[in-house]
């Protein structure tokens, strides 16, 4: 079964960037994303080169393996150009740019990627990173020093360990040969996006039945709702068994949509890619390029661990502020306590209690001050229900007159009735017979 894409490309300035640094390009097989850096010295320029010279490896391929031996020939070329421009152009020093880039061959694409621009493939609902970000707080995150929340928000974020340009190294650009299918939706976007769009959305907008240049479309706007720091530039494509082969026309967005010059203020020639103009100001793009040297890795490490130790410690600092909060107020409540008195029972005894009838734990916050010898049977039953369920008092003065009260109280005992003693009554005498 053959297989055919349809694919999209757009490319946003953003809302704080005043110029787009970013390049992209959707071809016939060809499909790539370039995040410039080196501010306005020349981060338009590096992507606009790269994606000048890749594009023209766009074409067909008798196997992945070939497209990913042109692939790779074509980036170090595109290397190869900055590097030269740079000896030309001296203003641009420091200029680089990320790449990632797939060329569909059959049921396969080959993937090239440098940087911290993306690629992403959705399939049966499920999204995944394909690449790996070559930034410095990613390999923080691989060797479990900080986490993924943590390396949005870390200070070196902007810190790229492999780019194109101006570096004294030979690019280290990560190949790969994966299988593809129909139903396939493959994304390559730059940091633009993904710094501000979270994966969820970024999946809902893919599932749905939109077509690549709706779903671009939305994403862009996503990131321009998000607040859009940086540059955005999308590549969207499909992988479909049938297709309208109408609108396949080669696109290319961003820096390298324009024709590119630059004037380099020592009078050197101008490059031989008319165009482009290069402006001396505005702000210096915030991603940059250090080398994978072990030097800078130990110094940035040994950097993080002592932003670690920082916040541990201001963790720690803070937890002892409210463990001491608590523990006075803890103190401040017992010494409350014990100034309170109540009346209860012992054992059915009523007796005086120094504290309040409650408890922490198992540490009662309550102790018998004081026992009388007031029975607790003794009392009315309404009164034994009130001792039971404790009388509180403000004093031991207070727990005394209450006391008191109780012990008046008292059902006297009844006294027995005296059984009566009987009396004995003498028989009546016999009349005396008659003396005859």
């Amino acid at each position: 079964m053959a297989l055919v894409t349809s694919s999209a490309a757009i490319s946003h300035v953003g809302k704080i960037r005043s110029n787009n640094q970013d390049s992209g390009f959707a071809g016939q097989s060809l499909f790539a994303v370039a995040d410039g850096m080196g501010g306005h010295a020349g981060g338009d320029v590096a992507s606009a080169l790269a994606i000048t010279r890749l594009r023209e490896i766009d074409g067909e391929y008798g196997s992945a393996v070939d497209a990913e031996f042109a692939l790779q020939e074509a980036i170090v070329a595109a290397n190869a150009i900055l590097a030269e421009t740079v000896f030309e152009h001296p203003e641009l020093t420091g200029m680089g740019t990320t790449l990632s880039a797939l060329v569909r061959v059959g049921q396969s694409v080959a993937l090239a990627h440098i940087g911290d621009s993306r690629v992403y493939r959705f399939r049966d609902g499920t999204l995944t990173q394909i690449t790996a970000d070559h930034t410095f707080v990613q390999r923080l995150v691989d060797s479990g020093r900080i986490t993924a929340e943590e390396a949005k928000t870390h200070p070196r974020r902007s810190v790229l360990m492999r780019v194109l340009g101006d570096v004294d190294s030979t690019p280290d650009v990560d190949l790969q040969v994966m299988d593809t299918r129909p139903g396939d939706r493959w994304l390559i976007c730059s940091d633009g996006l993904t710094g501000v769009v979270d994966n969820d959305h970024i999946s809902e907008a893919l599932a749905s039945e939109m077509t690549p240049a709706e779903v671009v479309s939305d994403l862009v706007k996503q990131a321009l709702d998000g607040g859009a720091p940086d540059n955005v530039t999308i590549v969207v494509v499909d992988i479909n068994s049938s297709f309208d082969e109408h609108g396949v026309e080669p696109v290319t967005v961003g820096s390298a949509s324009k024709p590119v010059a630059f004037e380099g203020t020592l009078g050197r020639r101008v490059s031989r890619l008319p165009g482009l103009r290069l402006h001396q100001r505005g702000p210096a793009d915030p991603s940059h390029f250090e080398p994978e040297s072990e030097d800078y890795l130990d110094e940035l490490i040994e950097e993080n661990q002592r932003r670690s130790r920082r916040r541990k410690t201001a963790w720690l600092a803070g937890a002892l502020v409210v463990i001491l909060a608590i523990a006075a107020a803890a103190f401040a409540g017992y010494k409350w306590t014990q100034t309170r008195y109540y009346v209860g029972d012992v054992d059915g005894q009523v007796a005086i209690f120094h504290g309040v009838q409650q408890s922490v734990g198992p540490i009662a916050l309550s102790e018998v001050y004081q026992t009388t010898d007031i029975q607790l049977d003794d009392l009315p039953f309404y009164t034994q229900e009130q001792v039971r369920d404790t009388i509180s008092a403000d004093s031991v003065k207070a727990a005394l007159e209450i006391v008191k009260r109780l012990g008046a109280a008292v059902e006297p005992e009844p006294t027995p009735t005296p059984t009566p003693t009987p009396s004995v009554t003498p028989a009546p005498e016999a009349p005396a017979a008659p003396v005859g």
